[in-house]
């Protein structure tokens, strides 16, 4: 799977037949935004656990990553692999589709059969078909990302082709009328469907393509500036997240700064030869990574957080859990690519 034809950010199998040259930089970006995203629910474990200030200090480390992913998904639908024909498009779609509803099967599965709450199995399979669910909460963000993928990629094909994708188009706008819809239902027939989830913010949008234009621009600046900025806006969300809000939404100006300045450091970044190949692996790796990695994180950063008395040793256990967590999440995702089940499991 190249990066310069790969959706971004939600690592999938790319469409193999536009012969354009893979951007390790990107490739680089996306590792690192997945095992940021391991670091920010590894995170919330231990704010959980009673370890606040550690557990802020390492979402915050993290925060930057779900933006990144859109602003990924953004340059890949715009500028690094625009779809060529509705078909592909809607080819791109079932290759995330597929595997969110399987782990979202398994996960409720496992709810199921140890989270104590076999009542609630129905209401939540449901709830699952119009929004994220507590069992399988990190998948929410495929819910905004679905729609954004097939906003710009409808976008791409009408201003390419000069033409209305119909299918998709019709999807589209089922999405955008569908919460209406559902408030109609509930006051017709008093029924109350679950939170419609199906939807974009508009600053995930911003993110998409000033983040298209920021990793397709020739000329970034230089990258010193570009590094000493995330490492001073870092701090100023660290400090915002400590003492005004946590966590801070994605749309806030503090996370967008941190963002935008990660991805002028990474965006253009020269990877080594030797290096290339492992990291090639890795990005296509990292869909199911980051779809798997919640398991490890439960396994792990939740009981050790729970287990260790106040003091130093927060800081230190969080970064052992969250780099364990990542390794074994991008081994078992690296191994089922091996065996072929990408296409199902990410």
């Amino acid at each position: 799977m190249s990066s310069a034809t790969s959706p971004a950010a939600a690592p999938q199998a790319p469409d193999r037949a536009t012969g354009r040259e893979r951007r390790y930089d990107i490739d680089l970006l996306r590792v690192l935004c997945t095992a940021a995203v391991v670091l920010v629910h590894a995170s919330a474990e231990f704010i959980d656990a009673g370890h606040r200030t550690t557990g802020i200090l390492g979402d915050t480390a993290g925060r930057f990553a779900v933006p990144a992913f859109f602003a990924m998904a953004g340059w890949a639908a715009l500028s690094g692999a625009p779809v060529r024909d509705e078909a592909r498009l809607l080819a791109r779609l079932g290759r995330i589709l597929r595997p969110m509803a399987l782990w979202t099967a398994l996960y409720l599965l496992a709810s199921y059969a140890f989270g104590g709450n076999r009542g609630q199995a129905g209401e939540e399979a449901v709830r699952a078909l119009f929004g994220s669910v507590e069992a399988a909460f990190h998948l929410w963000y495929l819910y905004a990302y679905v729609p954004l993928l097939l906003l710009l990629g409808v976008v791409v094909l009408v201003v390419r082709g000069r033409a209305l994708p119909r299918r998709s188009a019709v999807l589209l706008a089922a999405l955008a009328v569908a919460p209406a819809l559902l408030g109609d239902v509930t006051t017709l027939t008093g029924w109350s469907p679950p939170d419609w989830a199906w939807s974009v913010p508009l600053s995930s949008v911003v993110y998409a393509v000033a983040g298209a234009a920021l990793l397709a621009a020739p000329r970034r600046g230089p990258r010193a500036l570009w590094a000493a900025a995330a490492a001073v806006t870092l701090v100023v969300l660290a400090v915002y997240q400590l003492t005004v809000r946590h966590p801070a939404a994605y749309g806030s100006a503090a996370v967008a700064a941190v963002t935008f300045a990660v991805l002028g450091t990474v965006a253009g970044v020269r990877v080594p030869e030797r290096a290339r190949p492992l990291l090639a692996r890795l990005s296509d790796a990292s869909f199911g990574t980051y779809l798997v990695h919640l398991v490890f994180v439960t396994l792990l950063a939740g009981p050790v957080a729970g287990h260790l008395p106040a003091g130093p040793w927060a800081p230190v256990a969080l970064a052992v859990t969250t780099v364990a967590a990542a390794a074994l999440s991008f081994a078992v995702s690296l191994l089922w690519g091996r065996l072929g089940w990408r296409a199902w499991l990410g």
